[in-house]
């Protein structure tokens, strides 16, 4: 219960900034002064496809800027309170935590277990607090890596909330040497506790190479003879707080879902929904928080100040899920990679949280359960007179979760929180049929039809009129693991964007959608923006290849040097630079990293986006279906991972034979050959059409890849494979050739 106060749990306050806005609507001015240069060119000339094609590529930057504009306008930051909570709330509500792992060797066991140990160990009463742990890969190192955490947490959490460690996981914790802070005890304590994780990381390091542990043969008897894609449910509770104690250990409850070759299982999305429905029938929080199995707690008061907006009685009704940022404890300096996504976060994200708030990411997110189940902002649709026998159709065929339902939807707090559900009604929801003929995945829960069910889940939410928050607390509130090299990061900006096409052409597109539902008008502007992120790299690669067709075919696209409107591209570049290179200065970061994420946008747009594109057109032909690739976790096996790399590697970009290389290595070409081409037909000056603004955009590109240049000319994972130069060589010969034949 909630005792009535007048002081706030929160404040949103508005964040100022004159200088961006003022660097917004210039880039925008000069970029319409574009669009009619490119206007009044095309009418007062003959009409030229080079023309007509930069003035639609253009046509589409201004757009899309504008729609930056709206999404960036209005940034807020929320400040809560969670001390004020504590003293107003008598009993804090239940959380479910639902964590997921797909792969143990994309995803090694020990992440998953700093994970949840970092969970067991959050500034939450136990006894109000469940975690649940989804194993797509049906792994029994998996489940043996929780049972030995187990072990440990019985330890550790009590260790952490004695000396109130800022960090519950111990891979983390143990980073810094603290043996020589504090009293004596501690010290004695700290000592113990770090010998005691290194045998459980032993331990779990030698299961994980002899796959059986003979310690637990009983346990691991659902796990023979199957296949992680192929086997029945199996349920576990590792750990059950019996006796409902607030300092105790909170529930710990494994779940691996049915997986059947004949049913779809829908990747995340299908496991999310499953963990729905098993903790319902077990716990039925009213509240959800769900993470990655790589994002461990940094901030052991994350749910208290999650709380501080749900508890609130002015935003009660209001507020649908609160999303914390993605950060990163494992990126190296200047962020070569272009992943970290600091500005992002702090632009991006803050600005959709001054209009209907942020979308959701996938983790890091409390969600309401209700909501998930399909309520809407007043409640209005679960109260009819038939909604109980609507319940039915729509929640499948298992009346003890039909039941737990109703209890969330109308927000009832007498389910009981016991883990004592039968073990047949528990795999009777964690079935691959279950969803068959029922409303799972397409109007509630974790909706399905695109690799970003995140994306297509929050999108979804806004539209029923909910709002959602977006917390910045210090320190972090939660911390993952950043990919690095080359193809991890690639392939995962890869997915990102054939997800994001998924949603641009299913029947939940946010440009049609956004006209009906209860979306602001802002707020559809932002559902435009999202989903017609996913198409960028085809006005980009267009764009990109101007310059080198006029350098080749001997023309240009932009105005000469002595026209008057010269000077509209260059203003241009220079104040779109600087207004990008601010903000990381804002954010506290360097030039360096500034260009390091210039390049990889180019990169990841002429790479990435592209083969997302081609993956939803073979889809949409019937030729493929699209795959979620699990994204490879670095191991939490010491506390020095980065030492094992040599500082004149780290953050070097690395190649395989992808085909996602293919795109950038062909456009590093065509502008070698094109610079190349200029360079012979500069020496006769009277015939020279081009300017410097092909010559200059040509070597910006070139320096964007310059990466890949020196991968042509490096040995091993660092060069380039002699089929992607191969392929690549060939695609830049057809281009040339298609250049020169309109000249002749």
């Amino acid at each position: 219960m909630t005792k009535p106060n007048t002081v706030p749990l929160y404040e949103k306050i508005e964040v100022k900034r004159p200088i961006q806005r003022l660097l917004d609507l210039t880039i925008f001015f000069l970029l319409l002064s574009l669009l009619l240069y490119r206007f009044l060119t095309l009418r007062s000339h003959a009409f030229t496809y080079l023309h007509t094609i930069a003035f639609l590529c253009e046509l589409w930057f201004t757009f899309t800027w504008l729609l930056v504009i709206n999404v960036t306008w209005n940034p807020i930051h929320y400040t809560t309170y969670p001390q004020r909570l504590l003293k107003r709330v008598d009993e804090l509500p239940p959380v479910d935590v639902f964590v997921t792992t797909a792969d143990p060797l994309l995803e090694p066991p020990l992440v998953t277990v700093n994970t949840v140990l970092s969970l067991l160990a959050a500034d939450y009463p136990a006894n109000r607090l469940a975690v649940y742990v989804s194993d797509d890969g049906c792994s029994p190192i998996t489940f043996y890596s929780l049972i030995e955490a187990l072990k440990f947490a019985k330890i550790w959490v009590p260790f952490c909330k004695k000396y109130e460690a800022e960090v519950g996981a111990p891979f983390r914790y143990f980073s810094g040497d603290l043996s020589f802070d504090g009293t004596e005890e501690f010290q004695c304590e700290w000592s113990r506790m770090k010998d005691e994780y290194e045998k459980l990381r032993r331990n779990i390091e030698e299961a994980a190479k002899n796959v059986v542990s003979p310690d637990l043969t009983s346990d691991l008897a659902d796990f023979s003879n199957i296949e992680s894609n192929n086997h029945p449910p199996i349920i576990k509770v590792i750990w059950e707080n019996k006796e409902g104690l607030r300092d105790g250990l909170p529930h710990l409850v494994y779940v691996s879902r049915e997986k059947r070759p004949q049913h779809s299982h829908h990747y995340k999305a299908g496991a999310m929904n499953v963990l729905a429905r098993v903790s319902g029938l077990m716990t039925n929080a009213p509240y959800i928080l769900n993470v990655d199995c790589d994002m461990y707690v940094n901030n052991p008061s994350v749910l208290l100040q999650g709380m501080c907006l749900f508890l609130d009685p002015t935003i009660d009704k209001e507020y649908a899920f609160v999303q914390f940022p993605q950060r990163f404890y494992n990126g190296p300096k200047d962020d070569p990679y272009g992943n970290q996504w600091i500005v992002m976060m702090e632009f991006t994200f803050r600005g959709m949280a001054g209009i209907q708030g942020p979308g959701y990411m996938g983790t890091g997110c409390i969600h309401r359960r209700k909501v998930l189940y399909g309520q809407s902002p007043d409640g209005a649709n679960i109260f009819g007179k038939h909604y109980d026998d609507e319940l039915h159709k729509t929640f499948g065929n298992s009346k003890e979760f039909v039941n737990s339902a109703a209890h969330a939807l109308r927000s009832l707090t007498d389910y009981p929180n016991s883990l004592s559900n039968s073990i047949i009604s528990l795999k009777e929801v964690a079935t691959s049929d279950y969803e068959i003929n029922s409303c799972w995945g397409t109007k509630f829960g974790w909706l399905y039809g695109s690799l970003l069910e995140d994306v297509l889940t929050g999108s979804e939410i806004h539209k029923m009129g909910w709002k959602s928050a977006y917390l910045t607390p210090t320190p972090p509130a939660f911390l993952g693991c950043a990919p690095s090299g080359g193809p991890i990061p690639l392939n995962h900006q890869k997915r990102a964007m054939t997800g994001l096409l998924e949603i641009f052409f299913s029947k939940k597109c946010p440009v049609f959608n956004s006209l009906f539902g209860k979306l602001q008008f802002r707020q559809r502007m932002v559902s435009v923006w999202i989903s017609l992120w996913g198409i960028r790299s085809i006005p980009e690669i267009c764009y990109a290849t101007l310059p080198a067709f006029c350098l080749i075919a001997n023309s240009h696209f932009l105005p000469k040097v002595q026209e008057p409107v010269g000077c509209i591209p260059l203003l241009l570049f220079v104040f779109y630079n600087l207004q990008q290179l601010l903000q990381y200065w804002e954010t506290g970061q360097s030039a360096r990293a500034w260009w390091n994420n210039e390049r990889m946008a180019r990169i990841n747009t002429i790479c990435a986006s592209l083969l997302g594109a081609v993956a939803v057109v073979l889809k949409l032909l019937g030729l493929s279906e699209t795959v979620f690739e699990v994204t490879k976790k670095e191991s939490s096996s010491s506390s020095d991972d980065k030492e094992s790399s040599s500082d004149r590697d780290l953050g070097r970009f690395t190649f395989d034979e992808s085909p996602l290389f293919v795109p950038g290595t062909t456009i590093l070409i065509i502008q070698l050959l094109a610079l190349s081409i200029a360079f012979l037909r500069i020496r006769q000056p009277n015939v020279v059409e081009f300017g410097v603004g092909e010559v200059t955009c040509s070597v910006w590109l070139i320096l964007c890849f310059w990466s890949f240049l020196k991968g042509m000319f490096a040995k091993g994972k660092y060069g380039l494979p002699w089929s992607t130069l191969c392929k690549s060589s060939a695609l830049a010969f057809l281009f040339v050739c298609f250049c020169i034949i309109p000249t002749k």
